[in-house]
């Protein structure tokens, strides 16, 4: 699984690079860009709903072209196991979320782990399981997700004021996701959010695809930008 993963990054780089993607500085060695910042190949969502514009991933509904769901940009360019994922993120009304090792239900239905996206200090960075478990690690916590599935908070990874005074609201914020094994790391803005830990057996995935979230409601516009993807070496359980 994880040769397979690695060989799926390196055919990704190939067609990044054939397509005129810019591939990570040399400032992120092993970084891989999934967006080449004109259009969305390799992407695949509803196209009534996601385009490509002024370098940036844009998800948008309005009162003429609602989300009757939760509704999901589903990378087609591999799969994700061990990794480290970086990108920015802009928010101007709703929410939304950034999933991985995720399942694809169909039609463009995603479940799994998802990085929360909201344009709200103390919200933005928390781990939810989309259509599972829901939030299962809020920010500045520090948990252990027991065998019956229990939450259990065993510390925190800062105090949660000082994390909300480094959101950005109505701006670009930085999200960077670090899965290794069963441990799973959220930052925003170069700040650790959530430390999790997963031995829930049925709950927990170790592999799955990666996807962008437009949430059912009201009308709603985000925007994603900077995707990279690197690879990681599992650590033993």
């Amino acid at each position: 699984m994880r040769i397979r993963g690695l060989l799926i990054l390196l055919l990704s780089a190939l067609v990044a690079a054939s397509a005129g993607a810019a591939p990570a500085g040399e400032t992120e060695p092993g970084f891989v860009s999934l967006f080449n910042g004109r259009d969305l190949t390799d992407w695949d969502g509803n196209l009534d709903l996601w385009s490509a514009r002024d370098g940036a991933i844009r998800g948008e509904t309005t009162v003429e072209k609602p989300a009757k769901g939760n509704t999901f940009l589903i990378w087609r360019g591999g799969t994700l196991e061990d990794f480290e994922l970086r990108l920015s993120f802009r928010l101007r009304t709703g929410n939304s979320g950034v999933q991985y090792r995720s399942k694809d239900r169909g039609n463009w239905v995603v479940s799994g782990y998802q990085a929360e996206v909201a344009n709200e200090p103390g919200r933005a960075g928390f781990l939810y399981d989309e259509r599972g478990r829901d939030r299962i690690c809020l920010v500045s916590e520090k948990v252990v997700m027991d065998e019956q599935a229990k939450k259990q908070v065993v510390g925190s990874v800062g105090d949660l004021a000082a994390i909300k005074a480094t959101f950005k609201l109505n701006d670009w914020n930085d999200y960077r996701v670090v899965a290794a094994g069963n441990h799973i790391e959220h930052f925003l803005n170069g700040v650790r959010t959530i430390d999790f830990t997963d031995n829930d057996p049925k709950g927990r995935s170790f592999s799955g695809i990666l996807a962008l979230q437009i949430h059912a409601g009201p009308p709603m516009l985000v925007e994603f930008r900077d995707i990279r993807l690197k690879a990681l070496l599992r650590p033993a359980l």
